[in-house]
């Protein structure tokens, strides 16, 4: 494997996404051959229709709305989750970044204001969080999907990997891709945040930045949301949100939504 990566770092920009492009595809293949299951991301949504999911092997129906605060766990099996029958009267798909965000949206349940499916994947995806949203995609092709991500190179590479499938264009990534629109947050947000609760960008960050920039799919208005970080060294993560108050968030997302402003 590793002279595999060494000989195909020629492709790609930046060495993590190599072997993350070259791994990928390999780790889908075992999984489905030797059903691993890994009961790690979560998922959440506001109705009992949801429920006629039948997350377990057993057909047992499942109402994520009423899994608590920590949602229902995503099976890493993608044989299972491939048969999954799903049913919503959502209205939209949120993909959340980290999992103390989501946990906070749950608890405050955010999805019976915007009725909604939350979705996290704890950070960067994994391939079942990454199936899961792709066939939901297609079981609700009318329903847009957002994300919500830390303004920071890492959080715009997050939201990449959704809607592209990877960075690098891995090998299976067209099979996981889907429209996934930016929520926030977004440059324009900072006159929300304190400046006091910006994070000055840590070289990572810049690495990550780079590899971005030089990726042919990223759209232009990501690219001036990425010089934006860049010129102004800064980051801002979701959590300073939180500056005008606990409640605010759900009030943020459902605005933004009503307003279409997203890009």
């Amino acid at each position: 494997m590793e002279d595999l990566s060494r000989s195909s770092m020629q492709f790609f920009s930046d060495q993590q996404l190599c072997y993350a492009d070259i791994l990928s595809p390999l780790e889908v293949r075992a999984r489905i051959e030797v059903s691993v299951l890994s009961f790690l991301k979560t998922l959440n949504s506001p109705d009992p229709e949801i429920s006629n999911i039948p997350l377990e092997p057993n057909g047992e129906a499942v109402d994520c709305s009423q899994c608590g605060s920590s949602g229902y766990a995503i099976s890493g099996d993608l044989n299972l989750l491939e048969k999954l029958i799903m049913k919503t009267d959502a209205r939209y798909i949120i993909v959340v970044e980290k999992h103390a965000i989501f946990h906070r949206l749950v608890e405050d349940r955010v999805f019976n204001q915007i009725p909604s499916i939350l979705i996290t994947a704890k950070g960067y995806p994994d391939i079942a969080t990454r199936f899961l949203l792709h066939r939901m995609s297609r079981a609700f092709p009318d329903l847009p999907i957002f994300a919500l991500v830390d303004w920071n190179p890492a959080g715009l590479a997050i939201l990449c990997t959704f809607k592209f499938g990877s960075i690098g264009m891995g090998l299976e990534a067209y099979r996981y891709a889907c429209n996934v629109r930016w929520l926030g947050v977004r440059g324009d947000d900072l006159q929300l945040i304190p400046e006091q609760s910006l994070v000055p960008l840590k070289p990572r960050d810049l690495q990550i930045a780079k590899s971005l920039m030089s990726s042919e799919i990223l759209q232009e208005n990501y690219r001036e949301e990425l010089a934006l970080m860049v010129q102004s060294g800064q980051r801002a993560e979701i959590e300073a949100l939180y500056y005008h108050g606990y409640d605010y968030l759900g009030k943020y997302i459902a605005k933004k939504i009503v307003q279409a402003y997203y890009i």
